[in-house]
């Protein structure tokens, strides 16, 4: 009888809903939710998804599309229809409105400042004003800014990625500040301005999230870093949690499926390295033409694929999102390669990227214990906005003075 394998693709995007399929934890809801959850259970059942009128792979994509296209997610009504660079415009403004002198001048920094380009995922010392510094209403504003920059799933998971850290507390025995979920940073690049260049970013340990808006539209949202120790929380009040568990899950989905000729190519080492390979270089390399390539995959693997991309992606706003799926349609999904190095079990370390023609995913989980990823969406050529920057200052002469400001060196 014929058994299509479940897609795993559940959108996660309220917060006080959790589901747990194929043993991963799933957080929320979405417009698309009963379509996956009823093929899900036919699924399961041993029944084809004839009722769909597509076959498995096909089902994923239509969701994907449907995600991004389609009517809006179970979000506000304002949220639906307001561009995310006005939303943000907004919230910014009330944010900073809110912060003295003396906060103000650290937590704002020149559009131009070389310290836009400075990203980290550890704990290091950073530039802007983190949390801890904040009153309870300053905080709601930092915090209402920070939900105008990301989806309800990418906020979600920024504020649980916060919440590691006391986990960590706990597990290392740390009395000291540097497993602090309040040390997370604000730090905007020139005033907000509705007619103008200016950015933002909130970045603390395993989260680094980077935008820059023009002409009140957000051009960039790279580099998009989350990650997450422990990978899955295994003891406390936070037992069971897995932040990052579509990433991990996808993935080694689509590589359990993969046919020993598939294998050969997808699969470059049986050793991961110990990060993402990229790092936090300020420019992201492209990595090579290797890795087995979208036409290679059946269309159930095609489908889990996107399912994939679709993680990435939905972390953004849907405005966002769909302007990252244009530029991957523009060249062609056949211009995507998967690869993947280190075990394929749970438990062992593991490695993958997702490559297309304008953008890369990384993903790696090898330390301690493979319980601690790292993930990250780079765009080659519009980390920080600087495709569409370098474009607006060649097409405005009084700008010219600064287009330097628009490449990376």
């Amino acid at each position: 009888m014929y058994k299509p394998r479940p897609p795993h693709v559940i959108r996660p995007l309220k917060t006080d809903q959790t589901q747990k399929i194929n043993g991963a934890h799933w957080q929320g809801n979405s417009c698309v939710d009963s379509v996956a959850r009823t093929w899900l259970r036919r699924s399961r059942a041993g029944r084809p998804s004839m009722a769909f009128g597509t076959p498995p792979g096909n089902v994923i994509m239509w969701l994907l599309l449907a995600l991004l296209f389609g009517p809006g997610p179970a979000e506000t009504g304002a949220r639906q229809s307001a561009a995310p660079g006005s939303t943000m415009l907004e919230a910014a403004r009330m944010f900073l409105a809110t912060l003295d002198p003396a906060q103000k001048s650290k937590a704002v920094l020149p559009f131009n400042s070389e310290e836009r380009f400075h990203w980290f995922y550890t704990p290091v010392s950073r530039k802007g004003i983190p949390l801890k510094e904040l009153t309870a209403s300053q905080r709601q504003a930092a915090l209402t800014l920070l939900r105008a920059g990301l989806s309800e799933k990418g906020y979600t998971k920024a504020e649980t990625i916060r919440k590691l850290e006391g986990v960590l507390r706990e597990l290392e025995g740390s009395s000291g500040t540097t497993r602090d979920p309040d040390l997370y940073f604000f730090t905007f690049f020139g005033e907000p301005d509705a007619n103008g260049a200016w950015g933002w970013r909130y970045e603390g340990h395993h989260c680094s999230q980077n935008w820059t808006i023009l002409k009140g539209q957000s051009i960039g949202s790279s580099p998009q870093f989350f990650g997450a120790n422990p990978a899955e929380v295994r003891d406390g009040p936070m037992k069971g949690t897995r932040v990052l568990s579509a990433e991990e899950d996808l993935a080694r989905s689509l590589v359990k499926s993969l046919s020993a000729e598939q294998r050969a190519e997808a699969i470059l080492s049986t050793t991961a390295p110990a990060d993402i390979l990229t790092s936090n270089q300020r420019k992201a390399a492209i990595e090579g033409n290797t890795g087995l390539a979208y036409g290679k995959l059946g269309k159930d693997q095609q489908g889990t694929l996107l399912a994939l991309i679709e993680e990435y992606l939905g972390a953004q706003p849907r405005v966002q999102a769909r302007q990252r799926l244009d530029k991957i349609r523009q060249t062609g999904f056949d211009q995507i390669r998967f690869a993947w190095m280190g075990g394929l079990e749970k438990g062992q370390g593991h490695y993958y990227r997702v490559q297309g023609s304008t953008f890369l995913i990384e993903y790696d989980n090898t330390q301690d214990g493979a319980n601690h990823i790292h993930c990250v969406w780079r765009d080659f050529n519009g980390d920080w906005g600087q495709d569409l920057l370098a474009e607006h200052y060649r097409n405005s002469p009084h700008h010219q003075h600064v287009s330097e400001h628009a490449s990376v060196h």
